[in-house]
């Protein structure tokens, strides 16, 4: 049996938790965690508390970011699973792998060309892996309308539409937290919309060639809410809680949000409850992109992060028909129970249930999920969406649709002959990332993108993970 291996964690913030928990719990018997990296040892000594009730034989060693290459010298991990905000994962990816280290990294890979090219050429340089949690890839719908689309379910593939939905919860969040700052997010089009990209890139089995976009910060932001009326904001979500303001947060009500961030404000300055129409946000909040693919078919893409529902809409059109797959992850917004909602559903950055509804009379929109499929001269017929989405290891679901749990067998005990190649590497991560990169390029020039005039080639991306 091989021996269990060591892994490091750099980013301690609730992204963390989902493998920390996986390594304490169904897959302590194939790794263990050594050692954490952060900025802030107020959420590093958080997780030392979740380590010690499973595993007080461990002990966990610290490390500011500025000592990563002490880390991977005194601790000797196997792997370092990156978790930290999207600006800092090309250094610790690109370090790791020259370090002959393997690396597990959340999406996105990073923000820019030249962290892909930094990441590119550790990979040339070294030995070592990465696999890219692109987990929406898992989600049993996702899976499914990959399945049908390579069974030529409906025949080539000429167009798509693609519409995500973020609510006044999940949406909202994004404008207190450090993604509200596109120089270390990449705005929407990076941090969330790689999801997306990844998908459809996926489905396809196909890259994209051009981008074109429009967007802007037009819900959220200081300028608008004076536009609208709204009067003064206090800087800070909390002080306004309390007030009836469906967009406060009291992140000291919730014990998890105070003790990994409210209580070590004081070490790094992280503040992660800004009021949503506060100054200082460079990231839009509406934005629509066309993108083209080198097999000729293109996908009209729109994101809102302000919906009163959350959850998303594709339709896939080919030459034999058409796949439409409608999502609804949460009904809509008790403003009431908006702060639990918000505590749940960042605790593994996935849609709560629908907080607190349970037992309200039927709505017209009711959450779940449907997918059909019509063929031409044919009537539609709903086709059944499996249960779950529990692998090898056990459980049913988790969070992204179903795709967590999967996903983690294969970051924790490797890919086994999957017929729908959902682990995703670096080519994977490039493209989707491009594609984001490209749209804010074009949301800059007002002009459409090649992607392979940004300096990163898709082709010279091509290289073995």
């Amino acid at each position: 049996m091989a021996q269990p291996r060591r892994y490091a964690f750099v980013g301690t913030g609730s992204r963390a938790r989902m493998y920390l928990g996986a390594l304490l719990g169904p897959y302590a018997d194939v790794g263990h965690p050594v050692a954490f990296c952060d900025t802030n040892e107020v959420r590093m000594a958080y997780y030392d508390r979740l380590v010690g009730e499973t595993r007080p034989d461990l002990r966990m060693a610290h490390y500011d970011p500025g000592d990563f290459g002490l880390l991977l010298a005194r601790e000797r991990p196997d792997v370092v699973v990156v978790t930290s905000p999207d600006a800092t994962h090309a250094a610790y990816i690109g370090q790791a792998l020259r370090e002959g280290v393997d690396v597990v990294s959340e999406k996105p890979l990073t923000v820019d060309v030249a962290g892909l090219r930094q990441i590119r050429d550790a990979l040339a340089a070294g030995t070592a892996g990465l696999i890219l949690t692109h987990n929406y890839r898992y989600s049993p719908r996702n899976a499914l309308v990959r399945r049908l689309i390579a069974e030529g379910a409906i025949g080539e593939i000429t167009s798509l539409t693609f519409e995500w939905c973020l609510d006044t919860v999940h949406g909202a969040d994004y404008f207190r937290r450090w993604h509200r700052d596109k120089a270390v997010s990449g705005g929407l089009l990076v941090h969330k919309a790689s999801h997306h990209f990844d998908l459809v890139n996926w489905w396809l089995a196909d890259l994209p060639e051009t981008v074109y976009a429009r967007g802007g910060l037009r819900f959220y932001g200081s300028d608008n809410a004076r536009r609208r009326g709204l009067g003064p904001r206090p800087e800070r979500s909390r002080d306004a809680a309390g007030t009836g303001d469906p967009f406060a947060l009291d992140i000291a009500a919730d014990d998890r949000l105070r003790l990994l961030y409210q209580d070590g404000e004081h070490l790094d300055g992280y503040v992660r409850d800004r009021d949503v129409f506060s100054d200082g946000i460079t990231i839009e909040d509406n934005l629509n992109v066309v993108v083209g693919y080198r097999r000729g078919a293109s996908m009209s893409y729109t994101l809102h992060a302000h919906c009163p529902w959350e959850g998303y809409r594709v339709a896939i059109n080919g030459t034999g028909g058409r796949i439409e797959l409608d999502v609804v992850e949460r009904t809509h917004v008790d403003p009431v129970a908006t702060s639990a909602a918000i505590a749940a559903a960042t605790a593994v950055d996935a849609r709560a249930a629908d907080g607190g509804q349970d037992g309200e009379p039927e709505q017209p929109r009711r959450r779940g999920a449907r997918l059909l499929l019509q063929r031409h001269w044919e009537p539609a017929r709903q086709v059944p969406i499996p249960e779950g989405g529990g692998g090898p290891s056990g459980g049913h679901g988790g969070g992204h649709g179903g795709g967590d749990t999967m996903l983690l067998d294969e970051v924790f005990r490797g890919a086994s002959g999957d017929p729908l190649h959902r682990q995703a590497g670096f080519l994977d991560g490039a493209a989707s990332v491009l594609t984001g990169v490209a749209g804010n390029e074009s949301l800059r020039t007002g002009k459409a993108v090649r992607l392979d005039d940004l300096g990163l080639p898709l082709t010279s991306a091509r290289r073995p993970t």
